[in-house]
This record gives structure tokens, C-alpha cells and sequence, in this order.
């Protein structure tokens, strides 16, 4: 946890928090997409985190694909921002959170896949094969919504 949250929750406790961040929908050679299984909910999700103090959602957006994946992006397109009450969220230890996500697409990264603890798996899906939506994340089920009817329409 970031540590301006930290000493946010010291005043508020887990009352609700508004957070931005940024998270990438990452594309291999065969247009599936990279998705990590959460450690505190189980839900699948993007790579991606809270915005630091000072950082461009860009910056977040890199530095969490990289501590989560241990994969360089080299592209970032953005996909699209999601806010709103789809985004408020209680995680399991109680805090409360409504989210700005500015999410970004990627198709070019170097590396190999190597989960940190936040994660107990990964998986690159096949858009026809996402995880459904009781698999997934909860803030995280609007933007694999939008992608599904993208994705569509391509």
C-alpha cells in the first residue's frame, strides 16, 4: 500500500477513499490478453495500481506492469477511464474506495512473466475465453465488459 494511503487511512480509517490509478490490458503475438489472479480477493485483473504522489498514470501504468509481471511495455495506447459507482470497491480488509482507472493497451513489451505476491497466477485468455464475471475482480468487470464489446466490433 502506498504510503500516502497509509497515512490517509490513519485519519478516515476505511471510510471511503477516492484513488486514481492506471492499469494495462496487455496483448501477445496471438491477441490474448494478460490476466493476474489476485491474492486478497481471488478475482482476476489487469496489472495495475494506485498512481503515486507526482507520477503520470503512464509512469503508474509502466512501474506496475513491471513489479507485477516483470515485463517492459513499450507501447501504451489508451484503452479508456473508468470511474463511477462501478468503480467503488471494499476491499476484504474493509477499506472502501472509489476509483478512477485510466486504462491503457499494449502490444509490445519484452520480458517473460514473473508474478510478485499480489498475484497467484497468470494467464493470457483468448477475448472469447475471459474469465466471467464472478471470476473477476469487482472494479475490474466494466473494463473487461468494454473490451468483450470492442473486441467485437473489430
Amino acid at each position: 500500500m502506498l504510503e500516502y494511503v497509509k497515512t490517509m487511512r490513519q485519519y478516515i480509517g476505511t471510510r471511503p477513499l477516492l484513488l486514481c490509478g492506471a492499469s494495462v490490458i496487455i496483448f501477445d503475438d496471438r491477441n490474448r490478453v494478460l490476466m493476474l489472479k489476485r491474492s486478497d480477493n481471488h478475482g482476476w485483473c489487469f496489472p495495475g495500481g494506485l498512481v503515486e504522489l507526482g507520477e503520470s498514470t503512464e509512469e503508474t501504468a509502466r512501474r506496475e506492469v513491471l513489479e507485477e509481471t516483470g515485463l517492459y511495455v513499450k507501447n501504451l495506447e489508451l484503452f479508456d477511464v473508468f470511474s463511477g459507482e462501478e468503480l467503488h470497491y471494499v476491499y476484504p480488509n474493509g477499506d472502501e474506495v472509489y476509483t478512477v482507472d485510466v486504462v491503457y493497451r499494449a502490444s509490445e513489451y519484452e520480458g517473460r512473466v514473473k508474478i510478485n505476491e499480489e498475484s497467484l497466477a497468470y494467464r493470457f485468455f483468448p477475448i472469447g475465453e475471459l474469465p466471467e464475471t464472478g471470476e473477476i475482480s469487482p472494479p475490474v468487470i466494466p473494463v473487461v465488459r468494454r473490451l468483450k464489446e470492442r473486441m467485437r466490433g473489430m
